[in-house]
Formats: C-alpha cells, sequence, structure tokens
C-alpha cells in the first residue's frame, strides 16, 4: 500500500491535494502535517513511499526541513507544491535533493503524473525549468544576486523580507541571534544593499515573498 505525506499549513489545500491522489490512487493512506516540524517528525517516525510538501509554512521554512530529510532519509523521494513561481525555486529545491517541483497552479493536472515518475526513481521537473536547470551550470556568473545566496542565505533573507527580527529569525530556524545577524551581514553585502528596508524591496521586486 502506498504511503503519503502531505505537509502545507492551509488545510483546504491539504485536502485537495488528498482528493486528487485518492481519486488516483485509492488504497493509499494519506497523512498530513500542517507546517515543517511536524513533516521532519512525521516523516522520521514512519515509513513513507513520497513526501509532498510546501515551502512556505509557519516557524522553520520547508527548505530548511528539505535539508533534514535529505540527511536522514536521502532515499525518500520528496516532492516541492509551492505559490512561488518556478523561475525563483526550482532550481533551488532541486539543488537541495527534491525528487521535483509544482507550481500550486498546475498540481490538479501534474501532481499524479509527478507521483507516478518519483516513485520510479526520476525527478519530475517542468521543460522550462529544465532548460533553467541545465543553462545555469555554464552560466553561474549570470544568476541574480539572490541566486548566489546559500540556502540558509535566502532562508534568512525571506523571514526580514516578511518583517520578522533578528530574534525570532532565530528562534525559527534553531540559531544564535549572533549568527543571524552574521547571515544578514553576508546577504547585504552579496545583494549590494545598506538597510532591511532595502532588502525588503528587493524581495518583492523579485517576487521572493508576497506583496
Amino acid at each position: 500500500m502506498m504511503r503519503i505525506l502531505i505537509a502545507d499549513d492551509h488545510t483546504v489545500v491539504r485536502k485537495g491535494l488528498r482528493q486528487i491522489l485518492l481519486e488516483a490512487f485509492p488504497s493509499a493512506e494519506i497523512e498530513e502535517a500542517s507546517d515543517a516540524e511536524s513533516l521532519v517528525r512525521e516523516a522520521l517516525m514512519d515509513r513513507w513511499d513520497v513526501v509532498i510538501t510546501d515551502l512556505s509554512m509557519p516557524g522553520r521554512s520547508g527548505l530548511d526541513a528539505l535539508h533534514q530529510l535529505k540527511q536522514e532519509l536521502p532515499k525518500l523521494p520528496i516532492l516541492v507544491l509551492s505559490i512561488h513561481p518556478e523561475e525563483q525555486y526550482a532550481i533551488r529545491v532541486l539543488r537541495a535533493g527534491a525528487a521535483g517541483y509544482l507550481s500550486k497552479d498546475m498540481a490538479s493536472e501534474e501532481l499524479v503524473g509527478a507521483v507516478q515518475r518519483v516513485l520510479l526513481g526520476k525527478k519530475y521537473i517542468s521543460p522550462a525549468v529544465a532548460e533553467k536547470l541545465a543553462s545555469s551550470l555554464d552560466l553561474d556568473d549570470d544568476r541574480l544576486p539572490h541566486e548566489q545566496l546559500s540556502d540558509r542565505e535566502f532562508d534568512v533573507l525571506k523571514l526580514i523580507a516578511v518583517g520578522k527580527s533578528i530574534t525570532e529569525i532565530a528562534q525559527m530556524l534553531s540559531l544564535s541571534p549572533t549568527t543571524i545577524s552574521t547571515y544578514r551581514s553576508r546577504i547585504l553585502t552579496k545583494l549590494g544593499l545598506k538597510t532591511n528596508a532595502d532588502l525588503i524591496l528587493y524581495a518583492l521586486e523579485h517576487h521572493l515573498v508576497a506583496s
């Protein structure tokens, strides 16, 4: 029997995904998690055939959870399903070990095929992402500034951009405020910015957070 774990902070999204999956896999056992901490806990406590997770959830980021799960369960296929545009996040999550990236806008059309593909041990990416990924291998110098941030720096950037304080970010990521301040300084340097207001504007202009 197939076992699927879905992680998303919106109940209606989880129920919608469940319905889509059960229509295609009627005998599947599907469990749900509402945040990244619950996702990691549930994933490590039991055996799953595939995990489907959002990137942006309350508390710890889905990207951070992805890193931990791939370290502890390297063979577990993880599909990332997000509202964020492919061009901003797909390559980052694939490099972090995800088996595929889907836009929520296309979930109803692509989810079943994506699950079937990753269960075969293959990656699921759109043609547009495949082209961008291939280009990025040869054109690293042409990447946008935020694409050159580490995953941890990227997480901190997004949290600053939505108004979180250094102390709040430290608690969410289980790091010290000093470490978060160091990440902030690196981010400002890499992006050529000076203040948090600059970071927020940059994130909005590049659609890294919702306006």
